[in-house]
């Protein structure tokens, strides 16, 4: 692990990823694939193999490469948006209690799915919503770009090097790390390439993340 940016006592700023770190989406999208590759008559687990590392266009072109990738992204969103409303959704346990306990003002969301949609499961989960949400629609590039964390912290009105990124995923911890960032991961068995700190768990990182936002790091 590489040494964290920042300096004590700086007014602090944490900013979450969403999906994967604090709801639990695994199932939605593996659900939301399957559901997407029936319609087309392609193989399902292929097609999540492909979306888990690649952007949605990048899979269209990949596994549908015949077919015209605005159909398939309209199809996508509408299977999203449907499971948003009548889909299981799950908050990652401790999740409420971590997000009401820091400041307003003081994190943000940072997130690759669209804020309708965020604000529908944070709806149904009880999760607050912060003053500062920074979605797929807000930003020219998503990540690995450092741009939406870079948003997100312009919008808090706080210096990169002072901004705690908890991100899950691979592309999410680079865009953070690009930023010049603090970047913890959280909620995967083992730590992602470059974070500087890794927890199994959302919960296991509760206590230094409130500590990280009090300035006491």
């Amino acid at each position: 692990m590489i040494s964290e940016p920042g300096c004590p006592g700086a007014r602090s700023h944490v900013l979450f990823d969403v999906d994967g770190t604090l709801i639990d989406a695994l199932d939605n999208q593996r659900l939301v694939w399957r559901t997407w590759a029936e319609r087309y008559g392609l193989d399902p687990v292929e097609v999540y193999r492909v979306a888990l590392r690649t952007r949605p266009m990048e899979t269209f072109a990949q596994v549908a490469p015949d077919q015209d990738p605005r159909d398939c992204l309209a199809t996508l969103h509408e299977l999203e948006d449907e499971d948003v409303r009548s889909g299981t959704c799950t908050a990652f346990d401790g999740a409420a209690e971590l997000l009401n306990a820091l400041r307003p003002g003081a994190w943000a969301l940072v997130t690759s799915n669209y804020e309708h949609r965020v604000r529908g499961r944070f709806a149904r989960t009880g999760l607050p919503v912060p003053e500062v949400l920074v979605d797929a629609a807000a930003v020219p590039e998503g990540k690995p770009s450092p741009v939406p964390y870079l948003q997100a912290a312009a919008r808090l009105g706080a210096r990169p090097e002072d901004c705690l990124v908890i991100e899950d995923a691979p592309s999410g911890v680079q865009s953070g790390l690009r930023a010049g960032m603090t970047v913890w991961g959280v909620n995967t068995p083992a730590a992602v390439k470059g974070v500087h700190r890794h927890f199994g768990s959302l919960r296991e990182a509760a206590h230094d993340i409130l500590a990280f936002a009090s300035g006491l790091r």
